[in-house]
């Protein structure tokens, strides 16, 4: 039987989440729980992840139980808006490890009944079944990582699924009833072309992909990461990645694109298929508001405070076995740091923007007392704009996000 404490999911209910930024002190918080595991690590990956770890799995569930039931004093007397469990490669896990670790938040925890519970999922490896039994559990949202639909990008990026396995998990997940449905895709992969991107565009908006639309698509602009073997790789010529005006292009090309399709550009890098259906979870990172971060490498910003867990796995349960606090490093953020954040993270919200009123209530100073010169400059040269009570990137804005938002920091 579904769980009683979670509700599905329902467009309609998701349409009367759409809060401003940024959050408010006593708003609803988020959980994110890190699930560091995989089954083979991607070359252009730099997260907290590992291979090879598979009989690590049980204790380590554990321990984000005991971890998650040590943090309830952490959000005492404030509600649960949204859990993601993220990664890593969270579909390893089985529905009963993850019904374990959703159990551990609905009993720790404030979960509103209309909470967004959202897992990360990799194309290989699940079904009809897993689907079904991961909506007993709570899981109301699924995010499927397709990341391109090129057997040639696939195989770039080191995956090790096919195109017709990303098709397969859709098929598989609406069939078990899943509602609530977002796609991944990566772009600026080395040798994609405007072609190339724009047909996996297409796919996705002609229904092709497993016979159905997604609710949601996030689409990523790779980063070649340091470190990587990607990095390696591109050090030593073997791949090319696009240049930043390629790159560009690609993005703008997917603006088009999906405008015309009639979707939301809600925030930098996602798009809901109407206005409303935004992720919960994701648009509380942008608000600034509070969220736990569970598990190994998780960060997690509460209270003004931010903090990150213990990176390795076995270090992060010997931790908390041992009945210590699992964070390795925990910093007070002074309130211009906050401020700026409010606005570097609040303008890639597109459609809202940086509320004025809520930025006073936040910060206890009003938008131009902190900003005033920056905003006036900003809007002059054309990348913001700015009404009576909102600051938002313009279209030219968005294409120099990065630098428009390193002007507050």
């Amino acid at each position: 039987m579904r769980s009683p404490s979670i509700a599905p999911f329902s467009p309609e209910l998701a349409r009367t989440h759409a809060e401003g930024a940024p959050a408010l002190p006593a708003e609803a918080a988020g959980i994110y729980v890190h699930v560091p595991f995989c089954a083979h690590i991607c070359p252009y990956c730099d997260f907290n992840t590992y291979s090879g770890q598979d009989a690590l799995v049980p204790r380590y569930v554990a321990a984000v139980e005991q971890e998650i039931e040590a943090s309830a004093p952490l959000l005492f007397g404030r509600s649960v808006a949204s859990v993601f469990l993220g990664g890593g490669t969270p579909s390893l896990l089985s529905p009963d490890e993850i019904g374990r670790i959703l159990g551990a938040c609905r009993s720790s925890f404030d979960l509103q009944r209309d909470a967004e519970v959202t897992l990360e999922v990799n194309p290989n490896g699940v079904d009809a079944a897993y689907f079904a039994n991961l909506l007993e559990t709570g899981v109301n949202r699924v995010s499927i990582g397709a990341q391109t639909l090129s057997r040639r990008g696939l195989r770039t990026l080191g995956r090790l699924h096919e195109a017709e396995q990303v098709g397969a998990a859709v098929q598989a997940a609406r069939t078990a009833g899943v509602a609530n449905l977002s796609l991944d895709l990566l772009f600026g992969w080395p040798g994609q072309t405007p072609d190339a991107f724009g047909r996996d565009l297409d796919t996705v908006l002609a229904s092709a992909v497993g016979g159905s639309l997604p609710e949601h698509l996030s689409l990523y602009s790779l980063i070649v990461e340091p470190g990587t073997p990607m990095a390696d790789a591109v050090a030593r010529g073997v791949l090319v990645p696009p240049d930043d005006d390629a790159a560009a292009d690609l993005y703008e090309l997917a603006i088009d694109r999906l405008a015309n399709a009639g979707w939301a550009h809600y925030e930098v890098a996602n798009w809901s298929r109407e206005s409303g259906l935004g992720s919960r979870h994701n648009r509380l990172y942008w608000r600034n508001g509070d969220y736990l971060g569970i598990g190994a490498g998780a960060h997690g910003h509460v209270g003004g405070r931010r903090w990150m867990n213990h990176l390795l796995p076995k270090t992060y349960c010997q931790a908390i076995e041992r009945g210590e606090d699992a964070r390795s490093n925990v910093e007070t953020i002074p309130p211009p740091t906050a401020m700026g954040e409010t606005m570097m993270l609040g303008l890639r919200l597109l459609e809202d923007g940086v509320d004025a009123a809520r930025f006073a209530a936040r910060h206890g100073i009003s938008l131009d007392e902190a900003f005033g010169t920056a905003i006036s400059d900003l809007v002059d040269l054309g990348l913001l704009r700015r009404s009576a009570d909102t600051v938002a990137l313009s279209r030219r804005g968005l294409m120099l996000a990065n630098d428009v938002c390193a002007r507050f920091l």
